[in-house]
Protein backbone atom coordinates (compact mmCIF):
# COMPACT_ATOMS: atom_id res chain seq x y z
CA UNK A 1 0.00 0.00 0.00
CA UNK A 2 0.98 3.28 -1.09
CA UNK A 3 1.96 5.91 2.29
CA UNK A 4 2.47 9.23 1.22
CA UNK A 5 3.78 12.10 3.15
CA UNK A 6 1.73 15.36 3.18
CA UNK A 7 3.31 17.16 6.15
CA UNK A 8 6.26 18.86 6.64
CA UNK A 9 5.22 17.84 10.23
CA UNK A 10 5.31 14.51 9.07
CA UNK A 11 8.44 14.97 6.74
CA UNK A 12 10.63 16.12 10.06
CA UNK A 13 9.22 13.12 12.06
CA UNK A 14 10.27 10.53 9.70
CA UNK A 15 13.93 12.31 8.91
CA UNK A 16 14.58 13.64 12.17
CA UNK A 17 16.54 17.21 12.65
CA UNK A 18 19.52 18.19 10.70
CA UNK A 19 22.65 19.09 13.02
CA UNK A 20 23.91 22.33 13.76
CA UNK A 21 26.38 21.49 11.76
CA UNK A 22 24.53 20.87 8.42
CA UNK A 23 22.03 23.59 8.80
CA UNK A 24 24.84 26.31 9.92
CA UNK A 25 27.03 25.67 6.42
CA UNK A 26 24.77 28.15 4.52
CA UNK A 27 26.89 31.33 3.30
CA UNK A 28 25.58 33.79 1.16
CA UNK A 29 28.76 34.77 -0.66
CA UNK A 30 32.15 33.26 -2.54
CA UNK A 31 35.05 32.18 -0.03
CA UNK A 32 37.79 32.22 -1.78
CA UNK A 33 38.09 28.36 -1.30
CA UNK A 34 34.90 28.69 -3.68
CA UNK A 35 36.64 30.32 -6.39
CA UNK A 36 39.31 28.03 -6.09
CA UNK A 37 36.42 25.17 -6.79
CA UNK A 38 34.69 27.26 -9.36
CA UNK A 39 38.15 27.46 -11.14
CA UNK A 40 38.50 23.37 -11.44
CA UNK A 41 34.72 22.70 -12.09
CA UNK A 42 34.44 21.35 -15.68
CA UNK A 43 31.15 20.35 -15.08
CA UNK A 44 27.54 22.19 -13.67
CA UNK A 45 24.03 21.69 -13.30
CA UNK A 46 21.45 23.95 -13.29
CA UNK A 47 18.10 23.35 -12.07
CA UNK A 48 15.06 25.95 -13.37
CA UNK A 49 10.98 25.94 -12.67
CA UNK A 50 9.06 27.74 -15.07
CA UNK A 51 6.28 30.15 -14.07
CA UNK A 52 3.58 26.28 -13.50
CA UNK A 53 6.09 24.65 -11.65
CA UNK A 54 7.26 22.88 -14.36
CA UNK A 55 10.87 21.85 -14.06
CA UNK A 56 14.56 21.48 -15.72
CA UNK A 57 17.40 20.24 -14.96
CA UNK A 58 20.26 21.27 -17.89
CA UNK A 59 23.73 20.35 -17.70
CA UNK A 60 26.29 22.97 -18.29
CA UNK A 61 30.40 21.56 -19.23
CA UNK A 62 33.14 23.58 -20.26
CA UNK A 63 37.15 23.87 -19.96
CA UNK A 64 37.47 24.00 -15.92
CA UNK A 65 36.96 27.24 -14.06
CA UNK A 66 33.99 28.20 -16.93
CA UNK A 67 31.88 29.98 -14.68
CA UNK A 68 32.93 33.22 -14.33
CA UNK A 69 33.17 34.85 -10.96
CA UNK A 70 31.89 38.59 -11.28
CA UNK A 71 32.36 39.10 -7.29
CA UNK A 72 31.33 37.88 -3.82
CA UNK A 73 27.93 37.58 -4.66
CA UNK A 74 27.92 36.91 -8.46
CA UNK A 75 28.51 34.27 -11.46
CA UNK A 76 28.08 33.70 -15.16
CA UNK A 77 27.47 30.65 -16.55
CA UNK A 78 27.87 31.10 -20.27
CA UNK A 79 25.58 29.76 -23.35
CA UNK A 80 27.45 27.19 -25.99
CA UNK A 81 25.71 25.67 -29.33
CA UNK A 82 23.09 23.21 -28.20
CA UNK A 83 20.31 21.58 -29.78
CA UNK A 84 17.84 24.99 -29.25
CA UNK A 85 15.09 24.07 -26.68
CA UNK A 86 16.53 26.62 -24.32
CA UNK A 87 13.79 25.06 -21.79
CA UNK A 88 16.03 26.44 -18.84
CA UNK A 89 16.41 29.49 -20.14
CA UNK A 90 12.65 30.16 -21.14
CA UNK A 91 12.04 28.87 -17.28
CA UNK A 92 14.32 31.81 -15.99
CA UNK A 93 12.57 34.48 -18.10
CA UNK A 94 9.38 33.55 -16.16
CA UNK A 95 10.60 32.75 -12.88
CA UNK A 96 14.66 33.44 -11.62
CA UNK A 97 15.26 30.79 -9.24
CA UNK A 98 18.02 29.10 -9.64
CA UNK A 99 19.94 25.97 -8.36
CA UNK A 100 23.39 25.01 -9.35
CA UNK A 101 25.14 21.75 -8.13
CA UNK A 102 28.68 22.19 -9.40
CA UNK A 103 31.01 18.84 -9.74
CA UNK A 104 34.96 18.40 -9.63
CA UNK A 105 35.86 14.47 -11.49
CA UNK A 106 37.24 12.29 -8.79
CA UNK A 107 35.38 14.19 -5.81
CA UNK A 108 32.59 13.10 -4.05
CA UNK A 109 31.62 16.27 -2.37
CA UNK A 110 29.96 19.13 -4.80
CA UNK A 111 29.43 22.67 -4.27
CA UNK A 112 26.08 23.94 -4.34
CA UNK A 113 24.76 27.52 -5.50
CA UNK A 114 20.71 28.78 -5.11
CA UNK A 115 19.95 32.13 -6.45
CA UNK A 116 18.43 34.33 -8.36
CA UNK A 117 19.26 34.10 -12.16
CA UNK A 118 18.92 36.60 -15.47
CA UNK A 119 19.80 36.13 -18.91
CA UNK A 120 22.63 38.49 -20.34
CA UNK A 121 23.08 39.25 -24.26
CA UNK A 122 26.29 40.71 -23.91
CA UNK A 123 29.00 42.33 -21.39
CA UNK A 124 32.52 43.15 -21.50
CA UNK A 125 33.57 40.32 -19.49
CA UNK A 126 32.23 37.72 -22.40
CA UNK A 127 35.52 38.13 -24.09
CA UNK A 128 36.74 36.22 -20.44
CA UNK A 129 34.45 33.31 -21.89
CA UNK A 130 36.00 33.01 -25.42
CA UNK A 131 36.77 29.14 -25.83
CA UNK A 132 38.08 27.75 -29.27
CA UNK A 133 36.88 30.66 -30.78
CA UNK A 134 33.33 30.83 -29.67
CA UNK A 135 32.38 33.78 -27.95
CA UNK A 136 28.85 32.75 -25.59
CA UNK A 137 25.52 34.86 -27.60
CA UNK A 138 24.29 34.64 -23.76
CA UNK A 139 25.21 33.84 -20.32
CA UNK A 140 23.24 33.47 -17.13
CA UNK A 141 24.32 35.44 -14.64
CA UNK A 142 23.71 34.44 -10.81
CA UNK A 143 23.19 36.75 -8.06
CA UNK A 144 24.07 33.78 -5.33
CA UNK A 145 21.63 33.62 -1.94
CA UNK A 146 22.99 30.77 -0.48
CA UNK A 147 25.97 28.43 -0.91
CA UNK A 148 27.41 25.41 0.78
CA UNK A 149 29.31 22.48 -0.10
CA UNK A 150 27.00 19.38 -0.28
CA UNK A 151 28.73 15.74 1.48
CA UNK A 152 29.84 12.64 -0.24
CA UNK A 153 27.14 10.14 0.38
CA UNK A 154 25.87 10.19 -2.86
CA UNK A 155 28.49 9.68 -4.84
CA UNK A 156 30.08 6.58 -2.05
CA UNK A 157 27.01 5.05 -2.44
CA UNK A 158 26.58 5.40 -6.44
CA UNK A 159 30.70 4.48 -6.72
CA UNK A 160 30.31 7.20 -9.67
CA UNK A 161 33.96 7.47 -9.87
CA UNK A 162 34.99 3.98 -9.47
CA UNK A 163 35.87 3.10 -13.35
CA UNK A 164 35.17 -0.81 -12.23
CA UNK A 165 31.90 -0.11 -11.64
CA UNK A 166 31.22 2.22 -15.24
CA UNK A 167 29.18 0.14 -17.50
CA UNK A 168 28.77 2.48 -20.91
CA UNK A 169 27.35 -0.72 -22.97
CA UNK A 170 24.81 -1.30 -20.89
CA UNK A 171 22.95 0.40 -23.02
CA UNK A 172 22.31 1.11 -27.03
CA UNK A 173 24.77 3.21 -28.61
CA UNK A 174 23.48 7.04 -28.71
CA UNK A 175 22.64 6.51 -32.62
CA UNK A 176 20.65 3.19 -31.96
CA UNK A 177 18.79 5.20 -29.25
CA UNK A 178 18.00 8.14 -31.37
CA UNK A 179 16.71 5.99 -34.03
CA UNK A 180 14.28 3.32 -31.35
CA UNK A 181 12.81 6.18 -29.32
CA UNK A 182 13.52 9.45 -30.99
CA UNK A 183 13.33 9.30 -35.11
CA UNK A 184 12.45 5.64 -36.20
CA UNK A 185 12.23 6.75 -39.47
CA UNK A 186 16.02 8.15 -39.23
CA UNK A 187 18.92 6.40 -41.30
CA UNK A 188 20.74 4.62 -38.44
CA UNK A 189 24.10 4.95 -40.90
CA UNK A 190 23.35 8.58 -40.82
CA UNK A 191 22.95 8.63 -37.36
CA UNK A 192 25.90 6.70 -36.37
CA UNK A 193 28.08 9.21 -38.95
CA UNK A 194 26.66 12.25 -37.40
CA UNK A 195 27.30 10.80 -33.75
CA UNK A 196 30.90 9.22 -34.79
CA UNK A 197 34.12 11.26 -34.29
CA UNK A 198 33.30 13.73 -36.24
CA UNK A 199 30.80 15.16 -33.51
CA UNK A 200 32.93 15.80 -30.83
CA UNK A 201 34.57 18.78 -33.80
CA UNK A 202 30.71 20.24 -33.51
CA UNK A 203 30.03 21.18 -30.07
CA UNK A 204 31.37 24.80 -30.34
CA UNK A 205 30.47 25.44 -34.02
Amino acid sequence: MLVEITSAEELRELLGTPTARAEGKERTSLHERDRQWLAASPYCLVATAGADGSCDVSPKGDPPGFALVLDDRTIAIPERPGNRRADGYRNILENPHVGLIFLIPGRTDTLRINGRARLVRDAPWFDDMVVKGHRPVLAVVVEIEQIFYHCAKAFLRSELWRPETWQPDALPSRARLVKEVEYPAADLADLERHYGPDYVKSIYA
